[in-house]
């Protein structure tokens, strides 16, 4: 089993960046994916700055792959889709259509995002044919269907050529819109959004006006529009809507290495991958953990891998 750590998902200022994969290029993880997935309209990092950076941490020893946007936009976005594609270093991460035909266009190998819909072995079949190496389960997939697509491509004949990698810690991405949330929570247009997203470095929770389960409300349960405030249901990213809470699976590796999984996931937040990925790594290794990770807390969930609402919490 390998480790990855996903392209960061929030908006983060140029040096917070940098800084951050000169933690990670120091820790086990295998597999490092760099680049803006969520929005064009952020540019601490251009493109020439990802590109340059890909370049500069293949010499690291980890597999670097460039992650693409997943949303794209406009004839900007596809030019510099294009540019990304050509120019890069290492393999490409295509996290829309488009950016998996011009890969296929140029005979470039590439990892298919999890937000390439990728339901049933059919799928793998046709985008493996196209050059794909690995690819990203969706997110809402469950476990038994998992193990079908792989055992399904194992059938036809292709199944031990690719890679399959899992989504296993951090907000799962689980919606992209044309509309800016974040920018409509501080009314502003999204071509004027101030880029407001850099002010939420881990993302802007959203919470239900609904309290469960209270017969007595605290003050604590109201908002400041004197709503009734309740559990986290969604964190506002820009165009990107991800869950409430942690999805946490990290105590699945034993099941996902049965059924041939090569990679589990890491997002990034601001605080505390290092510790996760150094986790999971004395977890596959059999080294004692002085701190173990609380497998699933309150915060966290994990639902939808065992064919549940995804927001919640399996434990035992």
């Amino acid at each position: 089993m390998k480790i990855s750590v996903g392209p960061i998902y929030y908006y983060w200022p140029k040096q917070k960046v940098l800084d951050f994969y000169q933690q990670i290029i120091q820790t086990p993880v295998d597999v490092i994916y760099l680049g803006e997935t969520v929005c064009a309209k952020r540019r601490e990092l251009r493109s020439g700055d990802w590109l340059e950076l890909a370049q500069e941490l293949c010499d690291s020893g980890k597999q670097i792959v460039l992650s693409t946007l997943t949303l794209i936009e406009s004839r900007a976005d596809i030019a510099t889709l294009k540019k990304l594609c050509a120019q890069s270093p290492c393999l490409v991460e295509a996290n829309d259509m488009s950016a998996v035909q011009i890969l296929t266009d140029n005979n470039l190998p590439f990892v298919a995002g999890p937000a390439i819909n990728i339901y049933n072995a059919q799928t793998l079949q046709l985008l493996y044919k196209k050059g794909m190496q690995r690819w990203v389960m969706p997110v809402e997939i469950n476990r038994e269907n998992l193990a079908e697509i792989m055992q399904g491509a194992v059938e036809m004949g292709f199944g031990n050529n690719i890679e399959t990698e899992v989504f296993s810690y951090g907000k799962l991405p689980l919606a992209y819109s044309a509309r800016c949330f974040t920018a409509r929570t501080k009314n502003l247009a999204k071509d004027g959004c101030k880029l407001s997203c850099i002010l939420y470095p881990d993302g802007l929770a959203l919470y239900s006006q609904s309290v469960y389960n209270k017969s007595v409300y605290n003050k604590s349960d109201y908002n400041k529009s004197g709503c009734s405030q309740g559990p986290q249901l969604f964190t506002l990213n820009g165009i990107q809507t991800q869950s409430g809470q942690c999805y946490n699976l990290l105590d699945q590796w034993p099941l996902m290495h049965k059924i041939g999984v090569d990679i589990m996931r890491i997002s990034p937040e601001t605080e505390g991958t290092v510790n996760v990925i150094n986790q999971l790594s004395n977890y596959f290794s059999g080294e004692p953990i002085d701190s173990p990770l609380t497998l699933i807390a309150e915060e966290q969930c994990n639902g939808y891998w065992y064919g549940m609402p995804g927001m919640d919490a399996v434990t035992g």
